[in-house]
């Protein structure tokens, strides 16, 4: 069985695998270089050498998450955790193309100023520079050159769909690296005439939007430049390739993502039977606050059965899970089931803060001021805007809360003395200002009356969303003291309830059996129910 341990080294290793894939394809020039062509043995040491000083443990990318953790109390073979790794990372992605409409594969170089855009830039100089010195020579040395061709003829074929035999039975005759071998040995080669046919089939296949690009190739006269930047335009061919493709895929992917979820979850539980450890706890807490909440709220009568157990909504305790998502300290670890959505979860969460501290804002201001300005027009939507720039990034590590808060009050005191001024009305005394400024500035501090208000609230509303049925469009009733934020919460909610009832169609057959184990543990246990979920 797989511990928690097992757990955060495959979240680990998920994200490994996406960042190399996108190492991958950002840089994949340099690796074809690396793995065609020998490079000055000065360049590969220096690279092996300082990759031995800062990863001694071995590669990055496989023992990482092992630093600083205890082994796992029960072992987990390498195969199976890298098998339920790969599942996860075919699950993620196709989740994120499914759910995310601007989900795309950006070309991103390493900063120039950086130890790896550093040596990449020198591996890189040092094999062109090689290449350029063979060229040159009397007669000239091609077979550097010629495994480049080879590998150009490769990634020109990777871009044809099937059925266009015409053109990749061309490509294949023209770069046909044995006949160009046997030119070269009677110096034959015409290296001009094949990079002109390189770049004139790369204009045929590629997207508009890398016409300029082809234009540059065709205006670059040194053939070792010309090389280089047709591999660099190659590099971005395929990620606008990888884009198509995607793009292509996402509809197919959104009609049938919830039975390829499942499936996928399936086959990480089949490999690790300990992969749904995290949600298990999560919803046991969520039961078990349920049951603390019903023994608060009502208390025995005179002669009931006080050994009778209290019947509890499996639907209420998964709601009530739910809502913890929106305050959860997303440095640990999310249920498992949650992963897909983990960064869309954490940004409602901070966006959900920001939207606190306005409504708490509006409503101490109403409160103290309220009589004077109750009919301009608008007004709470000014103490808005006046808040909403100041609350820009609160989510940072550095970001000074006390200190915005206490901005706004300086600022929500200068509007309202002003709008109390064009009104002919005695403006607030300096009094009046600090009492203002000080019950702003405390909205952070712990069990402030204001805050826990608004905080139910907001729970309130997003509790009563989830209780809806999943095919009802409407909103419910927006609590008092929210109005000022009703636009955002509403959007809010609606992606909320979206990934949260999304969440159940895909795993709704798994929670009914946590919840049958641990409601009614008396009950027979079985697999997963693929075939009905649970909404």
């Amino acid at each position: 069985m797989m511990t928690r341990t097992a757990i955060q080294i495959l979240h680990a290793s998920l994200k490994a695998q996406l960042l190399l894939a996108t190492l991958n394809i950002q840089d994949r020039a340099l690796t074809v270089i690396l793995q065609a062509n020998p490079v000055p043995q000065r360049c590969v040491s220096l690279c092996v050498e300082r990759h031995q000083q800062l990863y001694p443990w071995g590669s990055p990318c496989v023992l990482l998450p092992f630093r600083n953790s205890s082994p796992p109390k029960t072992v987990i073979t390498f195969d199976e955790l890298m098998a339920a790794a790969r599942n996860l990372t075919d699950l993620t992605l196709a989740h994120e193309i499914a759910v995310n409409a601007n989900f795309c594969i950006k070309h991103e170089d390493f900063p120039q100023n950086s130890f790896a855009g550093t040596v990449k830039q020198i591996v890189h100089k040092a094999f062109w520079d090689h290449l350029e010195s063979e060229l040159n020579e009397d007669p000239p040395e091609y077979e550097h050159a010629i495994k480049l061709f080879d590998e150009i003829k490769e990634i020109l074929l990777s871009f044809l769909t099937p059925g266009a035999n015409r053109i990749h039975n061309q490509i294949c005759e023209v770069l046909d690296t044995d006949l160009i071998r046997q030119q070269a040995e009677h110096n034959a080669v015409d290296i001009h005439g094949l990079a002109n046919y390189i770049i004139n089939t790369m204009a045929k296949l590629c997207a508009p939007v890398r016409d300029n690009d082809i234009k540059q190739l065709k205006a670059t006269d040194n053939i070792v430049e010309l090389l280089r930047q047709i591999f660099r335009v190659l590099d971005l061919m395929k990620v606008d390739m990888a884009n198509y493709t995607i793009q292509n895929l996402r509809p197919y992917l959104q009609r049938n993502l919830v039975d390829y979820e499942r499936t996928k979850f399936q086959e990480i539980l089949e490999e690790t039977p300990s992969a749904l450890d995290l949600t298990t706890e999560w919803i046991k807490e969520s039961i078990e606050d349920e049951l603390s909440s019903i023994s608060d709220e009502s208390s025995s009568p005179p002669g009931a059965d006080s050994s009778s157990k209290p019947i509890i909504s499996p639907t209420l305790v998964l709601n009530n899970g739910y809502l913890k998502l929106l305050q959860w300290d997303y440095r640990k670890t999310v249920p498992e089931t949650l992963i897909t959505d983990e960064v869309r979860l954490q940004e409602l969460r901070e966006k959900l803060n920001q939207l606190k501290i306005i409504a708490c804002v509006c409503l101490i201001t109403n409160n103290m001021v309220g009589a004077a300005i109750v009919d301009v027009p608008d007004f709470a939507d000014q103490l808005k805007r006046i808040s909403v720039p100041l609350l820009e990034g609160m989510n940072k590590k550095t970001f000074d809360l006390k200190e915005a808060l206490n901005a706004i009050g300086v600022q929500i005191c200068s509007k309202v003395n002003r709008s109390l001024t064009e009104r002919g009305l005695p403006t607030l005394n300096e009094e009046m200002q600090s009492n203002l400024m000080g019950q702003i500035a405390h909205i952070v501090e712990e069990n402030n009356p204001v805050s826990s208000l608004i905080d139910k609230r907001i729970q309130f509303f997003m509790r009563s969303l989830l209780a809806l049925p999943s095919f009802q469009k409407c909103m419910p009733t927006m609590p008092g003291g929210l109005s000022v934020i009703q636009t955002e919460m509403e959007f809010i909610g609606s992606q909320y309830a979206s990934i949260v009832n999304f969440n159940k169609q895909v795993y709704g057959p798994f929670y009914a059996n946590i919840l049958r184990k641990l409601l009614f543990p008396e009950a027979p246990m079985g697999k997963a129910e693929t075939e009905t979920p649970t909404t």
